[in-house]
């Protein structure tokens, strides 16, 4: 394989073996544990060495089906025999409830569907024993209401598949939330919550069609169904995508990174006849190229914590140094044969798409100018505060050219680096953005949201596109004095580390209530629309942006409220791309409750209050 040329079967062999490589001096004596670092999870050290073991299983089960390392596996399957030998010194241990095992379970039971030759054959009664009775914990605990409950049908399927008991009411159990989360047009949601991220593909719908192949002839009814949601859903889920093979930066557990395509390896396994499989591998390997790109494995070829490259300032509190390795999802190709269509035909381009999308299930209008897709965002959220919700999910835009930013600190504009929101203060430095929604809905094709940064300030926030610009509208009524700092996109200050830092100017320039920002990686442009506001650019922290690690600058329109004037309107239009568009939208006033916004001579929306004050 040439340097980051993978189209074939057997360069995605040799990529796969380059990324397992690097953990052979890390496996424990009896082969069942893999520590790989010093940082640590809410789970502890001991469950991390068990969860990077486990991780690895997600490319080799399918790499072995495919008939490749014999040798590889068994080190594994050495593993996997003292792990869950309850006698052995390397035992995994019994789950006390709600436990990351459990989670890691649903490798184990993949790999018993996929491969039960190479996994089940060749244990003695005993060790089939110590490995039924550990994985068989998930049917005696509760999981987390969400994509867990697929940990639990992927164990007893691989139960069915080795002719070993199946808890069937466990499992229509969880089939039967599966199906309470299901929101329609192949969207699912990730439990009772207002989450649509890539749980939904690399959870729900890669489980989902792993069950549909698996289990095809015995459930072909759920089967069918599954593989009918996922069909609906990549007419959607392609939106996410560029034609450069980045993916949309947005929500939690970014560290998986590749596993960002995994839903289309499932798609080809699955033999989807709604995807087209030149399509399909065209994502697939440009996006593991796009990756392949990025600094993302330590000096002796680890995965790391994060996303474009290694930061634990992004991370959640469930990441331990094996997370990273369900990126292996994507790998589930190599479980196709040589002869397989996939591996047979050539790559296709991005298929012709709109460059205005509303994607109604997860609240987002998709935009796309050239290979930069970019999302405008309200009312996702979750219930469980993973580190950065408001940063992952609460913006009002997320970029796969200019990403976004995660605090780094709690005190001012260039720690908060609030990319992409309106940030409020009481004068005093600590912000506050969007978090939560009181209010979100669709209006002709507009996001509206209502917001309250404070108990006593409401802010209503439209969202629309006007290509290629995105206009926000503000009507905010703070009865109490703020700061307000309506951000749009950073530019990086460094991309290629060619010159001394402070040798680097960004082009700033100011004219008609409008900022441009130009540096060598892009342009960012504020238009504070009501020409009230002052114009800023300002600097941001290193390493809290999720694509790059260098400093950026971030332009933004700055405001003051005494709290004492009543609401007050706000439209900011923010464009980043390459080039300054040739014109700018407006926006209106014509009464006191109402705005409308105009584009090149056409009203594209006319929005009005929906609080009674």
């Amino acid at each position: 394989m040439e340097e980051n040329q993978i189209q074939s079967r057997r360069d995605m062999e040799e990529l796969l073996e380059r990324i397992l490589e690097p953990l052979d001096s890390y496996f424990s004596e009896g082969k069942a544990r893999i520590p790989l670092g010093a940082t640590s999870a809410h789970f502890g050290y001991d469950i991390a060495e068990m969860e990077a073991f486990s991780r690895v299983l997600w490319g080799l089960v399918p790499a072995a089906a495919g008939g490749a390392w014999d040798g590889r596996w068994e080190c594994h399957l050495e593993g996997i025999k003292n792990g869950t030998n309850p006698e052995h010194p390397e035992f995994w241990g019994w789950v006390h409830g709600i436990d990351q095992r459990l989670v890691e379970m649903a490798a184990i039971g993949f790999g018993l569907a996929m491969i039960p030759g190479k996994l089940w054959t060749p244990l003695t009664e005993t060790e089939r024993h110590h490995l039924y009775q550990w994985l068989d914990q998930i049917n005696q605990y509760d999981v987390v209401d969400n994509n867990w409950h697929f940990f639990r049908v992927l164990v007893n399927t691989g139960f069915d598949a080795v002719g070993m008991p199946v808890d069937e009411e466990k499992q229509q159990e969880s089939f039967d939330f599966i199906e309470s989360c299901y929101q329609g047009d192949g969207w699912y949601a990730d439990g009772p919550v207002e989450q649509w991220d890539y749980y939904i593909s690399f959870g729900f719908h890669f489980y989902g069609l792993l069950y549909a192949a698996l289990q095809k002839d015995k459930d072909p009814e759920r089967a069918e169904l599954y593989k009918k949601r996922a069909a609906r859903f990549a007419d959607d889920f392609i939106y996410w995508f560029s034609d450069d093979g980045s993916a949309l930066p947005f929500g939690r557990s970014l560290t998986y990174r590749f596993a960002q395509v995994s839903f289309w390896s499932a798609c080809v396994y699955a033999e989807l006849p709604e995807v087209d499989v030149g399509v399909a591998k065209g994502l697939i390997m440009r996006h593991i190229r796009w990756w392949m790109e990025q600094p993302v494995f330590s000096g002796d070829g680890l995965l790391t914590i994060g996303y474009a490259y290694p930061n634990l300032i992004m991370a959640e509190n469930y990441n331990s140094p094996g997370s990273p390795y369900w990126a292996l999802k994507t790998f589930l190709v190599l479980a196709l044969p040589e002869e397989h269509a996939f591996w047979q035909v050539e790559e296709k381009p991005m298929p012709q798409l709109e460059r205005v999308k509303k994607l109604a299930a997860p609240r987002m209008t998709m935009m796309r100018e050239g290979s930069h897709v970019f999302s405008l965002v309200s009312g996702q959220y979750l219930s469980t505060e993973h580190s950065h919700n408001d940063s992952k999910y609460a913006k009002f835009a997320y970029s796969t050219r200019f990403g976004f930013h995660v605090p780094k600190g709690v005190f001012g504009p260039e720690q908060g680096a609030f990319d992409s929101m309106l940030a409020f203060s009481e004068e005093d430095g600590y912000y506050r953005g969007r978090r939560r929604t009181e209010v979100t809905d669709w209006e002709d094709g507009v996001l509206y949201s209502h917001w309250k940064p404070w108990r006593d300030v409401d802010v209503e926030t439209w969202l629309l596109p006007a290509w290629p610009w995105q206009v926000r509208v503000h009507r905010i009524h703070a009865r109490r004095p703020l700061d307000a700092r309506d951000g749009g996109f950073s530019v990086p200050i460094d991309v290629d580390g060619q010159k001394p830092l402070p040798d680097i100017q960004p082009d700033i320039e100011e004219n008609d209530h409008v900022l441009s920002v130009e540096l060598p990686a892009g342009i960012s442009v504020v238009a504070d629309l009501s020409g009230e506001r002052l114009l800023e650019a300002g600097r941001t922290e290193p390493n809290t942006n999720l694509l790059y690690a260098a400093p950026a600058v971030l332009p933004a329109a700055v405001s003051r409220l005494s709290g004492e004037d009543g609401p007050v309107w706000y439209g900011t239009a923010v464009y980043a791309g390459s080039r300054m568009p040739g014109s700018v939208p407006e926006m209106i006033r014509p009464s006191g409750e109402s705005a409308e916004v105009v584009f090149n001579g056409k009203t594209e929306a006319t929005l009005r209050s929906r609080l009674e004050e």
